[in-house]
C-alpha cells in the first residue's frame, strides 16, 4: 500500500513569524496527531508531513523548516542514517518522536549523537491519550528546538505558573556544615547536555569526586544513557536508584519522571529518588537537585550548569553559591542552547563561565 504525504493547509495561509515544522514518520495517524497538536498553537506552522526519508529529502529541496520532527522505524531509510546525512549536508534542528521499548534506546541515544536536540516519547498504541496528555510536551520540545538554530531567536509566549523547589524541600536556612575534605559535583544540563555530559564526564579519573546529574530527559531513557556513558568513560556511570551512596570515580544519573534529592548519612553522602510535582517545568528538576546540594553539602560542593533553555538550575545555584559552593556555567559559544547557563548568570549564581573543554579540569581543581 502506498502512503501519501499527509495534506497541509497551503503556504499561503502560513502564520505570520509562526515557527516551520516538518514531519517525517511513517504512520498516518501519528503525522495527524503531531499536525494537530503543533496546528492547534499559533508558535508554529506545520510545512509538510511526509512518510519516509526519501520523501522527506525531495520536499527539502522545495521547503525549509525550522524544526524537523523525525520518526526512527520507517521504509527505505531509518531515521538515524537520515539524521546523519542531513547533519552532513544542511543542519536543521531535529526532534526525534519514536516509541520507547528498551531494546531500541541505543538507537535513540545514537540519534541524540548524530545531532538531535530534543526527544519526544511517542506511545505505540493509544494516539488519543498521547494527543490528551503529551501536548504540551510536544509543542515544548519543538519550541526548544527552534531555540537552538542560532538565526532564529524567538521569544517565548506567556506560560502558566510554574512549581519552585519549595514543592520538594525547604530553603537552606544557613551553612550545611564545616568544610570537609569529601567533596561532590552536582551537574545541571537540558537540550544539548548528552553531548555535553559526554565531553565532561570523558575527562573526569578513575579517582574523581563523587558526582550527581540531573539531565532532562524522558523516562526509559536515563538508564540507556546511563549505560552508554558508562562505555566510554573512565568513571562508573550509572542511574541512581534510592539510596545509592555517592562514591569517588562514579557519577549518578537521575532517573527520568522522578526528582534525584543529595542526603547525608554520618560522613556519607547518598541520593534520595522521589516521585513529585515539576519543579520549574521539570522532573527530575536541576533545582531540587541544587537545593538539596546547598542544604547538605554546603561548600563542601561545586556546581556546574549546562546547555539547556529555561531557567531550571538558576535558583538552586545560587542557594549553592551562597552557601560557600563553587559554581560554574558553561559559556555562550560552547553551548546548544545559552539559556540555564545564561539564567543562573543573571541570578548570581555562577562563580565562573568556561567552554565546555575546560569545565571539567576547572571542577577538579575546585573540589580538592
Amino acid at each position: 500500500m502506498t502512503h501519501q504525504p499527509t495534506a497541509i493547509r497551503p503556504a499561503g495561509g502560513k502564520k505570520a513569524g509562526a515557527i516551520r515544522v516538518f514531519i517525517v514518520d511513517d504512520s498516518a495517524v501519528v503525522r495527524r496527531a503531531l499536525t494537530d497538536i503543533l496546528a492547534a498553537d499559533p508558535r508554529f506552522e506545520v510545512i509538510a508531513a511526509v512518510n519516509d526519508p526519501f520523501a522527506a529529502a525531495e520536499r527539502l529541496r522545495h521547503v525549509l523548516p525550522d524544526v524537523i520532527v523525525l520518526d526512527i522505524e520507517m521504509p527505505r531509510m531509518d531515521g538515524v542514517t537520515f539524521l546523519k546525512k542531513l547533519m552532513a549536508q544542511h543542519p536543521i534542528p531535529v526532534v526525534i518522536c519514536s516509541s520507547l521499548v528498551a531494546d531500541k534506546s541505543e538507537t535513540l541515544l545514537a540519534a541524540l549523537a548524530a545531532g538531535a536536540v530534543e526527544v519526544i516519547a511517542k506511545p505505540e498504541l493509544g494516539v488519543k491519550q498521547f494527543l490528551e496528555e503529551a501536548a504540551a510536551q510536544v509543542r515544548e520540545a519543538v519550541f526548544a528546538a527552534a531555540r537552538a538554530k542560532v538565526k532564529v531567536i524567538h521569544s517565548p509566549p506567556p506560560v502558566a505558573p510554574k512549581l519552585s523547589a519549595d514543592a520538594m524541600l525547604p530553603a537552606p536556612s544557613g551553612a550545611a556544615m564545616l568544610r570537609t575534605t569529601e567533596k561532590i559535583i552536582a551537574i545541571g544540563a537540558s537540550t544539548g547536555g548528552t553531548e555535553a555530559l559526554r565531553v565532561l564526564l570523558e575527562s573526569m579519573p578513575m579517582d574523581c569526586p563523587p558526582i550527581v546529574i540531573v539531565q532532562h530527559m524522558p523516562e526509559s531513557f536515563t538508564a540507556a544513557f546511563a549505560k552508554r556513558l558508562d562505555s566510554i568513560c573512565a568513571i562508573t556511570v550509572s542511574e541512581a536508584r534510592n539510596g545509592d551512596r555517592l562514591l569517588r570515580g562514579h557519577a549518578l544519573i537521575a532517573p527520568g519522571n522522578k526528582h534525584t534529592l543529595l542526603a547525608r548519612s554520618g560522613a556519607h553522602y547518598m541520593v534520595e529518588v522521589r516521585d513529585g510535582p515539576m519543579v520549574s517545568r521539570h522532573r527530575p528538576s536541576v533545582d531540587v537537585l541544587f537545593r538539596s546540594v546547598a542544604r547538605f553539602a554546603g561548600s563542601n560542593a561545586v556546581g556546574i550548569i549546562l546547555t539547556g533553555m529555561g531557567d531550571d538550575g538558576a535558583k538552586g545555584m545560587k542557594e549553592m553559591r551562597d552557601l560557600g559552593a563553587s559554581t560554574i556555567g558553561q559559556n555562550e559559544a560552547s553551548c546548544v542552547v545559552y539559556g540555564m547557563p545564561k539564567e543562573a548568570m543573571a541570578a548570581g549564581a555562577v562563580e565562573q563561565e568556561l567552554p565546555l573543554e575546560r569545565i571539567a579540569a576547572a571542577a577538579l581543581r575546585l573540589a580538592k
